[in-house]
């Protein structure tokens, strides 16, 4: 099995999805444990580190061409705790000969997906009970150093906003202002200002506005938008 892989090098990736209001992640937790996790995974030796995360990412969402950024490395002595992985093995039922290779110190490369929330159904692992999306203000306790990338991935996500206007991401190809304004609000969390935001979108002359949406309310009806291919 080992040999299968990289030695000591991993990938986790932060899956952000919006819901129409709520800034949601995907965690996992493993069988019989109590132990959740970010969804990750291993480089086969014949592998891009890019191609494994995105592997890894199809297997647990069923999507191809997922906005990916990588935004750290995490190798901390502190985060080497083989006990949590001699744990995860046990709990499957699995002989630990084969597998001696997880218990050893692994680096793992980071990465944050902004994702369709709507287009996903989550698909568990094979050592897993569960993949499903999370509010960011209610996550569980995570294991190992994951909190920690988690807050990195938003603090990276937040810093990237206005520079790469990657908000659409987590969006329908075509959306209203509004809508668009409530995922900055929702990663930001904070209350934007209608008017001066949808200025500042505006002249970034980086959306194409399309026709009206309709709901039986014709002076109502918003312009839809969409980004301008890069």
């Amino acid at each position: 099995m080992a040999t299968e892989y990289l030695n000591h090098i991993a990938f986790d990736s932060v899956v952000f999805g919006f819901s129409g209001q709520t800034l949601k992640i995907l965690i996992m937790e493993y069988h019989n444990t109590g132990l959740f996790a970010l969804p990750g995974g291993f480089v086969q030796m014949d592998e891009n580190l890019n191609d494994a995360v995105k592997r890894g990412l199809k297997e647990r969402t069923g999507l191809d061409n997922i906005y990916l950024e990588q935004f750290y490395t995490f190798g901390d002595v502190a985060r080497y705790q083989p006990e949590i992985m001699a744990k995860i093995i046990q709990a499957n039922e699995l002989e630990i000969n084969g597998w001696e290779w997880l218990l050893e110190r692994f680096i793992s490369v980071a990465y944050y997906a902004l994702i369709n929330y709507n287009d996903v159904v989550p698909q568990p692992d094979a050592l897993s009970d569960s993949c499903e999306w999370y509010p960011m203000n209610e996550l569980p306790p995570l294991m190992l150093d994951h909190a920690e990338i988690v807050a990195k991935a938003l603090e990276t996500l937040r810093t990237n906003l206005d520079q790469k206007l990657i908000g659409g991401n987590l969006l329908p190809e075509r959306f209203t202002m509004q809508e668009l304004q409530n995922v900055y609000e929702a990663i930001l969390d904070t209350k934007l200002h209608r008017s001066a935001f949808q200025r500042k979108l505006l002249a970034s002359d980086q959306l194409v506005r399309h026709e009206k949406r309709f709901t039986g309310k014709a002076h109502k009806a918003p312009y839809l938008y969409s980004f301008k291919p890069l």
